[in-house]
């Protein structure tokens, strides 16, 4: 490809990267940390991060005969709230690029004794399900690694039952000028340092906290869905924009 039409690129962080090398990337740093992920998540957010989940779940306004889908689901943590609300006429499905991080979520829950689930290993950009299957699609903490975010949520949108609803749950961008710079140094400075000590893993923390920065704010998130055909797109900041929990439906005709 010559000067005038250079090969297209991606974020992993603050690097640039050809976009095929992105997944193999971020499989790297999920595989390095899946020992020790629910520990992480609590002591990064002084178990705050529990919270946040159970908001998103109760605006999923899920039902008990709902088909749900949750991407990139990791050590499971979004089935765990969502799968008991679901009677024998539901569906829940957990679902990861990262078999690693799959199995580690499946085994969890088993041993919770939660069993009305199923486990697929699939790719959020290409979702293998017949289209308007899912009353209820839930993804956090996930869409910032995703190489292609509007081929994911083309494709979400594509399996979604007309008026089916996604949640997408996130690092955003706080509100507070005073908390942004706080929070700058604490994700720069001590996440690292914490990733090194409980995982030996300083280089997935601050990935970590560079895919947060280069991850599209609240209102560019929002606008993405519209512009991938979501109506009624919202979104809700939680701790000061720290996270927000973005809402929107595939219209109904």
């Amino acid at each position: 490809m010559n000067a005038k039409n250079p090969k297209p690129k991606t974020h992993f962080g603050y690097q640039q990267i050809d976009p095929k090398d992105k997944s193999e990337k971020v499989k790297y740093i999920f595989d390095n940390v899946v020992e020790g992920y629910d520990l992480m998540n609590d002591l990064m957010s002084f178990g705050i991060h529990r919270i946040w989940k159970r908001v998103a779940v109760e605006m999923s306004e899920i039902r008990p005969n709902s088909f749900f889908l949750d991407l990139a689901g990791g050590t499971g943590d979004m089935v765990k709230l969502m799968a008991p609300r679901l009677s024998h006429e539901g569906t829940a499905i957990l679902s990861d690029i990262n078999e690693k991080m799959l199995v580690s979520g499946r085994d969890k829950l088993i041993d919770l004794g939660i069993s009305n689930f199923l486990s697929v290993q699939i790719d959020a950009q290409i979702l293998p399900f017949k289209q308007d299957s899912f009353d209820v699609i839930s993804i956090a903490f996930g869409l910032r690694n995703v190489t292609d975010k509007t081929k994911a949520l083309n494709s979400i949108l594509d399996c979604l039952k007309p008026g089916g609803k996604l949640i997408v749950l996130e690092f955003s961008k706080p509100t507070n000028e005073m908390l942004r710079e706080i929070y700058d140094i604490y994700s720069f400075e001590i996440i690292p340092k914490l990733g090194e000590i409980v995982l030996s893993s300083e280089e997935s923390y601050r990935y970590l906290a560079e895919s947060i920065r280069m991850h599209p704010n609240q209102e560019e998130l929002k606008d993405l869905f519209e512009e991938c055909g979501f109506e009624n797109c919202n979104y809700e900041n939680l701790t000061n924009g720290i996270v927000a929990i973005h809402t929107g439906t595939k219209p109904k005709e």
